[in-house]
């Protein structure tokens, strides 16, 4: 199979069998072996009724349905694992994406050899103030912070070799940090493509100003992550060690200070030093614990469920 097309919504009644009679064109067109999976991410309208009318008449329309709304970072997760096409391309329901992007999304994978092409939406037709500025300011730290030199981490339009989608792990929030994620797992052919960006035709953004408070928050887990996931004892080891010498140093100093230099003098605990000494050691220990507890609960963990699925669409157990 060519093309996985994966496609997480909620709430997009209005758009779902344009975006799919779209597709479906794009796909004819240049001949490809293709699979639309539609992930509905926990919706209340009748967008599931509608996928479901869809796989009926086309065999290519996959359809996962999750039992409430946990997420599009588990949404991307349930359809990489469902995925089965050479290159794997990600949009948005909304029609802001556009199809005609596809082929050369592909070719710049199966032909050029890359790991994994970003859309960057150049223009925009978003708020200016509520929308764009904050995103290129987030997108701005998210290329400091991480290495990766995209524009447009949000862009919901990417294209991936089986490879990496099949490799990387989704959770939480970090569906933005895709491309991170992948970098962090070895994948370095990475690079962008600008792409259309469409007003939106149906409906309202599901996406306030807490996406990019989010996003920052994420940004911080993700750079942890990628640099300290598995040994965290690098870190906290490392912090706890230093603060302990700096407790111990002011110690050693008292201790020499009372017994050979001024064993008459005030107290040790009239002085600032035994306090900055006994936190420091205090908080050394802490952190070295904290350190040493990473590291089993890293080599203990077990895969979880992070979403429940109540129905799907002409899947079969591979």
């Amino acid at each position: 199979m060519n093309i996985s097309i994966i496609i997480p919504l909620l709430n997009e009644e209005e758009s779902l069998t344009e975006l799919h009679d779209w597709i479906v064109r794009v796909m004819q067109s240049n001949h490809f072996l293709y699979e639309i999976l539609f992930i509905d991410d926990g919706s209340t309208d009748t967008s599931w009724d509608i996928i479901t009318k869809l796989g009926r008449t086309n065999p290519n329309v996959k359809g996962i349905r999750f039992l409430k709304n946990f997420g599009k970072s588990q949404a991307l997760h349930a359809g990489f694992k469902a995925a089965q096409g050479d290159v794997v391309i990600t949009m948005d329901a909304d029609l802001q994406d556009n199809p005609e992007e596809i082929p050369e999304l592909y070719q710049m994978i199966a032909k050029e050899g890359f790991d994994l092409i970003s859309g960057w939406k150049k223009k925009r037709y978003d708020s200016i103030i509520s929308k764009n500025l904050p995103s290129k300011l987030f997108n701005w730290a998210a290329r400091k912070t991480s290495g990766v030199r995209l524009h447009d981490f949000n862009c919901g339009l990417k294209a991936y070799k089986k490879e990496v989608i099949k490799t990387i792990e989704v959770s939480g929030e970090m569906h933005r940090y895709i491309p991170v994620l992948a970098k962090s797992a070895g994948f370095h052919k990475i690079d962008e493509k600008v792409v259309q960006h469409q007003a939106r035709k149906y409906g309202k953004t599901k996406f306030g100003m807490d996406r990019f408070i989010n996003g920052f928050l994420d940004l911080i887990t993700i750079w942890f992550v990628s640099k300290f996931g598995k040994r965290p004892m690098h870190l906290f080891g490392a912090l706890g060690v230093l603060m302990f010498t700096i407790g111990f140093g002011f110690a050693l100093y008292l201790g020499i200070d009372k017994v050979f230099i001024n064993p008459f003098g005030r107290l040790i605990t009239e002085r600032p030093q035994f306090y900055i000494a006994l936190i420091a050691m205090v908080i050394g220990t802490q952190l070295f614990l904290a350190g040493f507890l990473g590291e089993i609960m890293v080599r203990s963990r077990k895969n979880e469920t992070r979403y429940n699925i109540t129905d799907e669409i002409n899947l079969t157990e591979k």
